[in-house]
This record gives structure tokens, C-alpha cells and sequence, in this order.
């Protein structure tokens, strides 16, 4: 009687999912590490800094475009939007025309803590994608490949 093979794969490393968890685990953790001094967890830092990024168009910012923007479901973006609103870097509030929609927008402290946060991502970033060399731009849009569009 012959054994079913498990895996379709030779060895652990020619699986992508199994590399990207790998990464993952990986990037996540050290960029936990780079985040700490700021007392944000990377959901925070990434709704910080992705209002800071919105904040550029002049437009308002709704709960449901950083949603959208940063692909955290609408439930998660709304409680850490909270945390960070208690931690006094962003306020929210009605939207002008949309009563069921929220505004957001950051405050002084948060504009301060966004910058610096972002400075620190962008240096961890660069340092722990420098292997990829100038592969880094490829490699990113390959990574976009895998989202679903909006």
C-alpha cells in the first residue's frame, strides 16, 4: 500500500505561504520592538499614520476611508481609533453631512508623535528590506499583486 504524499512541496522553504509567515512573524516582531518607545502597537501607528497621509488632501477623514485605506475591518479601525483618541493624538467626531459617519483628525501631539513614528517605521523599513538591493521596488509590486483592488 502506498503512502499519499502530505505536501506538495520537497522542503518547507519552496512555500510561499509558509515563507511569508515566516517574514511576517519576523517583520512584526521587530517592528513591534521599533514602536515601543512610542507606546503604539502597529494598528495604531498605521491608522496615525495613514490620517497623517490622508490629512494632506484637505478632504475630511472618515472611520470608513482609513478602513479602506489601511485594509483593517471597520470594527478593529473604530476601536483602535478610540484608544488613540484616548491617548489624546487624534479627536473624532459627526461628520458635517453624514450623521452616521465619523470624522477624524489628528491633534497637535498626535501630528508630533505621527512624524516621529514614521520616521522610525521608514528607517526599520529600509534597513530590514535593504537585502532585496534594488529589487525593493519589484518586490512591492509583486506584494500588490496579492491585495484585492479598491
Amino acid at each position: 500500500m502506498k503512502k499519499e504524499k502530505a505536501f506538495s512541496v520537497e522542503t518547507p522553504e519552496e512555500s510561499s505561504g509558509f515563507l511569508l509567515w515566516q517574514v511576517t512573524n519576523l517583520w512584526q516582531r521587530e517592528i513591534r520592538a521599533a514602536l515601543a518607545k512610542y507606546d503604539l502597537t502597529h494598528s495604531q501607528f498605521v491608522l496615525l499614520a495613514s490620517t497623517l497621509w490622508l490629512s494632506q488632501s484637505g478632504e475630511p477623514i472618515t472611520q470608513v476611508l482609513l478602513s479602506n485605506h489601511t485594509k483593517i475591518d471597520p470594527m478593529t479601525t473604530s476601536t483602535v481609533l478610540r484608544t488613540l483618541q484616548k491617548k489624546n493624538l487624534l479627536s473624532r467626531q459627526e461628520h458635517a453631512t453624514d450623521t452616521r459617519a465619523k470624522t477624524v483628525a489628528l491633534t497637535p501631539a498626535g501630528i508630533d508623535m505621527a512624524r516621529q513614528a514614521v520616521k522610525t517605521v521608514e528607517k526599520f523599513d529600509s534597513e530590514f528590506f535593504a537585502k532585496q538591493g534594488s529589487g525593493v521596488a519589484h518586490f512591492n509590486t509583486l506584494l500588490k499583486t496579492l491585495l484585492p483592488e479598491n
